[in-house]
């Protein structure tokens, strides 16, 4: 059953419910009726983050213009241009450390259109070549909308970031992923590789703090967090946030905590905003909304992605998109040599674009090789050691001797091979386009098989399925309509990233130029 089938539905035809109030307030029962049976869209985890109304509060413990759950990229975003906007901003953090995850990211923000770091390093790129690249690597699941305005915006989010203390190295990096050496700008997704490079002309566009061995997440959140705390956002720590406060029209009042021990009702002037991560580390909701990221390990994020803000948006009627979609990396490079080897499927086939970027091999075999596949290298283009992230299947002298240990089809793998090396001894690809770089004949044995099943091999998984939203972040209900004062920010929403994943950047991009516009969204509304 799909998220949608799982949500109340009208009974009436669109528009014959009544005012948007009478369509909440029947949304709110029909939800109240779910989850008292003890079924609804999660069982007791809905249940078990069931909204309270207004008139359950015997009082305020505080209050604030925006109130927001979580402290990662999107929570932090918000609470800054909340302040930048004339509003207070109260950061509600589950742990005693903030950032999220964030924080432990490489830190990487996907932005383009010629900013000033593109410019410096000598790098041409344009908004229209930005967006095109990206609907097109989004494929049918492209959010176009939040796309267009993503691509617009990209250029002032650059100054917000740099303005708000962000700091970038003039230091490019030919490396196909985030450097260890502290430069700031790469190419960070598939916007080389084929058909990608025909579509939209190729710039680096992975902007990141500059930081040794991968840590960039933690310059970049360092810099945000004391920018939110320079500009006056009240940040707290420990600090369990549980339910919903609604009022009786079906509109967001504020959030019921848990801090210390005791229980406190937070009322929200103008809005709240559920930036809490997603749900990777929620077996249940893993199981039943994303069953192939399900199989892979490891579990990529925070310890809080546990879906606690998705399913407190779901409780009082919002609607869900691409729960099952998410990450799922297989990173075979580096060293890049091995690129040089042919990915087949488990009928011994060429499956993919072997130089493609990690998040796209992942998806290939994970979802259309239903998790079946090797990586087949020669001896000069073999990892030069053990590695963690793949186990080796077979090796032989010979490429016949190879496919005969892995049960490969008769002959299959001997003709893949034998193809690809008549090409890519005339630096082409005929079939998949693989860039010259990587061509090379397989002609040196012994030759290896490296298993890539989730079973076997390392992917690196996080989920990005999660409350519907609009441009301007706020909630969307089962019929299409905005949950007034309620706003979901970074993964606990489903934003521009998709699957498969094309970029990295892009969930750090989308949480913090979706966070501002949530802030800029809320200070418009009346309080």
């Amino acid at each position: 059953m799909s998220e949608q089938e799982k949500l109340p539905q009208s009974s009436t035809p669109d528009g014959a419910a009544g005012s948007p109030g009478d369509r909440r307030r029947f949304l709110k029962t029909a939800v109240g009726s779910a989850i008292a049976a003890g079924t609804g869209i999660a069982g007791g985890a809905l249940a078990a983050t069931a909204p309270l109304q207004h008139s359950e509060v015997r009082h305020w413990d505080g209050e604030t213009d925006l109130l927001i759950m979580g402290s990662g990229i999107g929570g932090i975003a918000a609470a800054i241009e909340a302040r930048r906007q004339g509003m207070s901003a109260l950061v509600l953090e589950k742990f005693n450390v903030l950032g999220g995850s964030s924080a432990l990211s490489g830190g990487v923000c996907y932005m383009g259109g010629g900013t000033p770091l593109q410019k410096a390093l000598g790098f041409e790129d344009s908004t229209q070549a930005m967006h095109d690249f990206m609907v097109a690597a989004s494929g049918v699941y492209a959010p176009k909308e939040k796309i267009a305005v993503y691509c617009d915006g990209s250029l002032d989010h650059f100054d917000w970031l740099v303005e708000n203390g962000v700091k970038y190295a003039q230091r490019f990096s030919a490396e196909k992923e985030l450097s260890h050496k502290a430069a700031s700008l790469y190419y960070c997704g598939c916007e080389k590789s084929y058909p990608f490079r025909n579509i939209a002309h190729p710039a680096p566009r992975g902007h990141v703090p500059p930081a040794e061995n991968q840590t960039g997440g933690r310059e970049l959140m360092t810099f945000l967090i004391a920018a939110a705390r320079r500009l006056g956002a009240d940040i707290r720590t420990e600090v369990d946030v549980e339910r919903l406060v609604m009022e009786s029209d079906g509109s967001v009042a504020g959030l019921r905590v848990m801090e210390n021990g005791r229980t406190l009702h937070i009322r929200a002037r103008k809005g709240v905003v559920l930036a809490a991560g997603g749900f990777v580390h929620n077996s249940e909701m893993m199981a039943s909304y994303a069953p192939d990221l399900n199989r892979c390990r490891p579990r990529w994020g925070h310890a809080g992605h546990l879906g606690q803000g998705i399913l407190m948006g779901m409780s009082v009627g919002g609607r869900t998109r691409i729960m099952d979609h998410g990450f799922s990396v297989l990173p075979l490079y580096p060293p890049e040599d091995v690129l040089k080897g042919v990915v087949v499927n488990g009928q011994g086939q060429r499956c993919i674009t072997e130089d493609t970027y990690y998040g796209v091999m992942g998806h290939e075999i994970l979802v259309h090789q239903k998790g079946r596949g090797y990586l087949i290298v020669d001896a000069a283009c073999d990892y030069p050691a053990l590695d963690y992230r793949v186990v080796i299947a077979a090796r032989d002298d010979t490429i016949a001797g190879l496919a005969a240990k892995l049960h490969l089809p008769p002959g299959v793998l001997e003709e893949t091979v034998a193809y690809y090396n008549k090409y890519a001894a005339q630096g082409q690809d005929p079939l998949f386009g693989k860039a010259p770089p990587f061509l090379a004949p397989l002609q040196k044995g012994p030759y290896s098989a490296y298993d890539l099943s989730p079973e076997k091999a390392f992917y690196a998984v996080q989920t990005f399925g999660g409350l519907e939203t609009n441009v301007d972040g706020e909630v969307i209900n089962a019929w299409g309509e905005a949950i007034p004062g309620l706003y979901a920010a970074g993964r606990t929403s489903a934003g521009i990233p998709v699957s498969p994943y094309y970029a990295s950047g892009l969930s750090i991009g989308d949480g913090s130029f979706f966070g501002r516009r949530v802030a800029k969204h809320a200070a418009r509304r009346k309080a």
